[in-house]
């Protein structure tokens, strides 16, 4: 995984188009790696944070909905077991696409099977927020963002801000 520290990856970064591998691994590096990624997701004020957001092309994501007394959640190697339910339309933003927002649609309910930092398999499922977190999550596990799911006309109102995205990333 590397030594450097993690930071923010942003859009075009080649690493969020890459289908990220499994963990292998359940070492302090990893537990090191899930620190830094709690840390940016509240410094950055996100709900969510995925291993390719922080440069690591791995099968792994952070999340915290905000809901009163909830603890930061670790998925390793998550599978989707069921993505049922009505399809629901909902505003979606990303920390690796600053300014950008638009409407996406996901299944309302899901059930995931992963790994916890000790390597241990756990089942969890939702049909509240907390599904369409771990869905945008999955999709950055996939090399998939927000842009390729939000309706035509979201992407359209998003252009600006994604030429500039580019044009800093050229920038140096």
């Amino acid at each position: 995984m590397g030594s450097p520290v993690p930071h923010l990856v942003l859009h075009p970064d080649p690493v969020l188009r890459e289908p990220a591998r499994e963990v292998e691994r359940f070492d302090e590096e990893l537990h090191e790696l899930v620190t830094h990624m709690k840390r940016l997701m509240r410094e950055h004020e996100g709900v969510g944070l995925a291993a390719p957001q922080v440069g690591r092309s791995v099968r792994l994501f952070v999340c915290n909905s905000g809901a009163e007394g909830e603890e930061d959640q670790v998925f390793i190697n998550p599978e989707v077991l069921e993505a049922d339910g009505p399809q629901d339309w909902a505003e979606e933003g990303c920390l690796s696409l600053p300014g950008i927002h638009g409407r996406v649609r996901r299944p309302t309910r899901i059930r995931l099977r992963a790994r916890d930092l000790e390597g241990e398999p756990f089942e969890v499922e939702s049909d509240e927020f907390l599904a369409r977190i771990w869905q945008h999550e999955l999709d950055h596990l996939d090399g998939v963002l927000i842009i390729d799911r939000m309706r035509p006309i979201d992407r359209m109102a998003a252009r600006r801000a994604l030429k500039d995205l580019v044009a800093r990333s050229t920038d140096g």
